[in-house]
């Protein structure tokens, strides 16, 4: 069977080395010119690392990043708000939660597909579909036929547009700067990702491969695109987090304006359908959420490895497009409301909010983080 996938992120390589995995016919097109070195970290939870496993990806994988066994929660102050244990969860499923450059990632991906499988530089306008097949036209006037087409082309996915006009990227309110560090003099202590909340903002980071660490820094903002953040540099996140307990502050001195990376946080609202005839949205295409779960790479590595079995038990695509959506919609759905609410907690400013939630995170009980872990390391 022909698949075109449209977009070369993580969703549409590890896909893309799924199908391959089975003896289909695949071709990636990809809208920007190069795959440049773009993106900061990214963990990929045990479950991810599974999917891997299961097209034969993990062992290329693995070597490349840093295992993340415990994460820890803070006020700014540097008080332990609540502390989780992670192996005994990872042990049980064989796998390590891994941080991860995203680049690094997307290069191990890349290597692992035969030349000539990634095409760079054609923007993808609209399909075109008949009873048996899908056209896809691109910017540059050329055409390509395939059995079905999956868009994996993310949250402004251009697929996701023609079918989906409406739905549009949705703004959480927040916003954030990332960057990668050699944190090798900060000794940090192996395997532990952290996160500060106060009322300024929230600032986390995970130790990665090499000595590296990566980091995020998120402030409440009214406004999507505000140009008071557009131009801050790491001068300004030092006074915004000056009052924060080490090592944010030497982790801040640690970062060079030009490793600095801004974004808005965003997701998309969820979907009723990613299955649509012989169109499959896939990814942050179809469920794109935000970052607080750690689970965005994740779900799209899941997708790839669901996406494979579906195709194993129906030969053709509407129906088992059909299977996938009725497999991952509920799991990517909950990702993604969990998410966005746990998001709203950590990023809370109000000084009575803060302290009724830093007392509450204190006394989660072991029992409800235990369920949560085996709800995103255990596909349901």
């Amino acid at each position: 069977m022909r698949f075109l996938i449209i977009g070369a992120g993580i969703g549409g390589l590890t896909t893309a080395l799924a199908l391959l995995g089975q003896g289909h016919e695949v071709q990636v097109v990809e809208a920007a010119p190069e795959l440049r070195e773009v993106g900061a970290g990214v963990v990929l939870g045990a479950n991810a690392m599974r999917a891997l496993a299961q097209f034969g990806a993990h062992d290329a994988v693995r070597p490349l990043g840093h295992p993340v066994t415990h994460l820890h929660l803070y006020n700014q102050q540097g008080d332990l708000l609540n502390a989780a244990d992670t192996t005994p969860f990872t042990e049980r499923l064989g796998f390590d939660n891994l941080g991860i450059h995203r680049a690094t990632l997307q290069h191990a991906l890349l290597r692992l597909l035969p030349p000539g499988i990634v095409q760079v530089g054609k923007p993808f306008e609209r399909f075109e579909a008949t009873h048996d097949d899908i056209t896809a036209h691109f910017a540059d006037g050329s055409a390509t036929t395939a059995d079905a087409l999956i868009g994996a082309d993310g949250i402004r996915s251009r697929v996701r547009r023609q079918l989906l006009p409406q739905s549009q990227p949705r703004y959480a309110g927040y916003t954030c700067w990332r960057a990668v560090v050699n944190a090798t003099s900060l000794h940090l202590k192996a395997g532990y990702a952290s996160e500060f909340w106060g009322r300024p903002g929230r600032f986390g980071y995970v130790p990665m491969a090499n000595g590296q660490a990566y980091w995020f820094a998120c402030i409440n903002s009214p406004e999507a695109n505000n140009p008071r953040f557009r131009g801050f540099r790491v001068a300004d996140l030092q006074r915004h987090f000056g009052s924060f307990h080490a090592p944010v502050p030497e982790m801040l001195a640690l970062t060079r304006d030009d490793q600095l990376l801004w974004n808005d946080i965003l997701d998309i609202k969820p979907l009723r359908h990613f299955a649509f005839g012989r169109v499959l949205l896939l990814g942050d295409a179809a469920h794109a959420t935000t970052p607080n779960l750690g689970q965005g790479a994740g779900q799209a590595v899941e997708d790839a490895a669901v996406l494979a079995a579906c195709l194993s038990r129906q030969p053709k695509p509407e129906d088992a497009f059909r299977e996938f959506e009725r497999l991952r919609r509920p799991r990517t759905t909950r990702v993604v409301k969990l998410s966005w609410q746990m998001g709203r907690v950590a990023q809370l400013q109000n000084p009575v909010l803060t302290f009724l939630r830093d007392a509450v995170m204190r006394r989660v009980p072991a029992s409800v983080q235990n369920s949560q872990m085996d709800f995103l390391y255990q596909p349901d």
